[in-house]
């Protein structure tokens, strides 16, 4: 009898042992992040095939399927298949030369004269309407001149610079024989002459607002640095070339096209204008500046 309760005792150990072991342990090296701890939420559907086929420890007994009797298939009538028409795709509009995303500006017949006159951005048609070659010669013109956004819309800013670079007559500087910079201050425009014609042709600038006029008149180079440093408006001045009163020629810090300010006299250049103008110039050289700053 005694016997008897010592083997009872031991069978039921060994079953409390096994299942234990397989409710509470955390295998790490089965789809878990093999740090231990408990496993994350849904680890036993992957682990133990809940969502699929039955994992080793689910080893149910699975019901043998009932005999069914097949229903035999009823005889469809054959039926020639038609041919589904095929489409063709619409062919693009050779004709068409607007181009998507170019919007049209109010000033584009303007811009297209003024661009037609100036040269050197592309084909243009002087007709009113946006195409794609519009398009891409005003693009242009305005990554040129740094006309922002440069979308190849004939907005006012593109309008206005078109016009002030189309009506700049360069032979109000009084060159003269060797190299000179010129300035219109009028239209706000620049540009190089070498005895007496053109090396570069008018771009943009913007000088003196109310109250820090740039004067017109006749001046020298006689100070340059690669970059100057403003004392008065603690700004770094790129490319600066001095010729009269703390004013010189020197790369913009600011948006060049933003007419509600200018420069405290010094006369404003675009970054490529900038560099041109240093390479070009030396100390000595003559600066001309002509008309008056309309506000001014």
């Amino acid at each position: 009898m005694r016997h008897l309760r010592i083997t009872s005792r031991l069978v039921a150990l060994a079953v409390v042992t096994l299942v234990g072991a397989g409710a509470c342990a955390f295998d790490p090296q089965a789809g878990g992040s093999g740090g231990g701890g408990a496993a994350p939420v849904g680890a036993a559907e992957t682990v133990t095939g809940a969502n699929g086929t039955p994992g080793p420890d689910q080893r149910a007994a699975t019901p043998k399927p009932k005999p069914t009797t097949p229903t035999p298939a009823k005889p469809t009538p054959s039926r020639a298949t038609k041919p589904k028409p095929t489409r063709t795709a619409p062919k693009p509009d050779s004709t068409s030369t607007k181009p998507a995303g170019c919007p049209q500006g109010e000033h584009q017949r303007a811009v297209e004269t003024y661009l037609a006159q100036l040269g050197g951005f592309g084909r243009v048609t002087v007709d009113g309407r946006q195409s794609a070659a519009d398009c891409a010669a005003i693009k242009k013109f305005q990554k040129r001149y740094d006309i922002r956004p440069p979308q190849g819309r004939a907005g006012p800013t593109t309008y206005d610079v078109a016009k002030r670079l189309a009506t700049t007559d360069t032979s109000r500087c009084k060159a003269g024989s060797g190299l000179t910079f010129c300035v219109d201050l009028t239209r706000q425009t620049t540009w190089v002459m070498r005895n007496g014609k053109v090396i570069v042709k008018p771009t943009v600038t913007r000088t003196g607002m109310a109250g820090y006029r740039t004067p017109a008149g006749t001046f020298r180079i006689n100070y340059r640095n690669i970059k100057e440093w403003s004392n008065p408006y603690e700004v770094w001045l790129p490319y600066w070339q001095h010729f009269t009163q703390g004013m010189g020629f020197h790369e913009t810090t600011t948006y060049l096209h933003d007419k509600s300010i200018g420069s405290h006299g010094c006369v404003n250049l675009l970054h490529a204008d900038a560099v041109r103008y240093w390479e070009l110039g030396k100390v000595g050289s003559k600066v001309v500046l002509v008309g008056r700053r309309p506000g001014t």
